[in-house]
């Protein structure tokens, strides 16, 4: 598999992208999208791409630095759901493709499902690992950005020195025999990517758009049945601390022909906690799975059908209501 990172020009921001191609020229299938979660970069999926490398994954990857993250700009900009979902979309474009599988984790699953609420045409599949948008339940530090001050606190903790100070005694534990766990490694990176102050600001952005002090505020839950024609991936960490597995399985009820794995043993990174046991995964999904191909008069229809169901639903009281007052004496 060959690699080619390079810098787009989009609306005269920078994008940074990695893209992996097939060693062969036997191409399969629509391109995968792999995103990100907030404060993290393409860089969380390169075990997964190790993966795909030594098995042969035949379809082109695509793997961004979202806006603010990462070596992609980050200006003072919209950083909401719906400004990063038209992101991929320009992505895609620029690259010469019209309809892809859209992989995303933690901030990136709620960017994926925006996604295919705003291009449903353009989104074959969906993949949803340990995703955002899915529950209130989030964790408390990441509640904790709606406090006043939480910009101030967040820039004395992690600014330049505190992540040197880090490093070196990290240093010092590899040296004692210590070791790190992928998803600590993990998570760190995340971290430490906060020193920047282009990227804190995206990162706080993002956080109280989404967050505030209980809980996550946006939701796909309700917007879910107009995934049901496309084919989703769930996957989770049995021990995520960040965002429950509840939710992954609330999901899974909801969209009863979705998929659902849970990694027992892995926490918000199951990419990385087992890279070779998801990329089994991915791979027998996107082999079993058809492409969706929705038309948007399609996605309107099924609104038009909900919108109907819930006000005749609304009217059934109102009849029941109005008739106990016509039973005879």
């Amino acid at each position: 598999m060959a690699l080619e990172a390079r810098t787009l020009t989009l609306h005269g921001q920078e994008i940074r992208l990695r893209e992996y191609r097939p060693s062969t020229k036997d191409t399969k299938g629509e391109p995968l999208v792999l995103l990100h979660g907030i404060s993290g970069s393409g860089e969380t999926w390169a075990p997964l791409l190790d993966h795909f490398e030594r098995t042969g994954f035949g379809r082109r990857v695509l793997v961004p630095d979202l806006p603010g993250h990462g070596d992609s700009g980050a200006p003072r900009a919209d950083y909401g759901l719906g400004a990063m979902a038209s992101v991929v979309r320009d992505i895609l474009a620029l690259t010469g493709n019209r309809h892809a599988t859209i992989a995303g984790h933690s901030l990136g699953g709620g960017i994926a499902m925006q996604f295919a609420y705003q291009f449903p045409e353009m989104c074959a599949r969906l993949v949803l690992v340990g995703s955002a948008g899915l529950g209130p339940q989030v964790t408390p530090v990441l509640r904790a950005t709606a406090l006043p001050g939480a910009k101030v606190t967040l820039s004395v903790a992690v600014n330049p020195v505190t992540v040197a100070i880090a490093r070196g005694l990290a240093a010092v534990g590899r040296s004692l025999g210590g070791k790190l766990s992928p998803e600590t490694r993990e998570l760190t990176r995340h971290l430490a990517s906060l020193a920047d102050p282009g990227r804190r600001r995206a990162f706080l952005f993002i956080a109280r758009s989404l967050i505030d002090l209980r809980g996550q505020r946006a939701s796909a839950i309700d917007k879910l049945y107009l995934a049901r024609e496309v084919p989703t991936l769930v996957v989770w960490g049995a021990r995520d601390p960040l965002i429950p597995v509840a939710h992954g399985r609330k999901t899974a009820e909801l969209l009863p022909d979705s998929r659902l794995t849970v990694f027992e043993n892995a926490k918000h990174f199951p990419h990385v906690a087992d890279p070779a046991r998801f990329g089994g995964e991915l791979d027998r999904f996107l082999a079993e799975t058809a492409p969706a191909r929705l038309s948007l008069d399609e996605v309107v229809e099924v609104l038009i059908r909900a919108s109907e169901a819930a006000e005749a639903l609304e009217k059934v009281p109102e009849k029941l209501s109005s008739g106990r007052h016509l039973r005879p004496a």
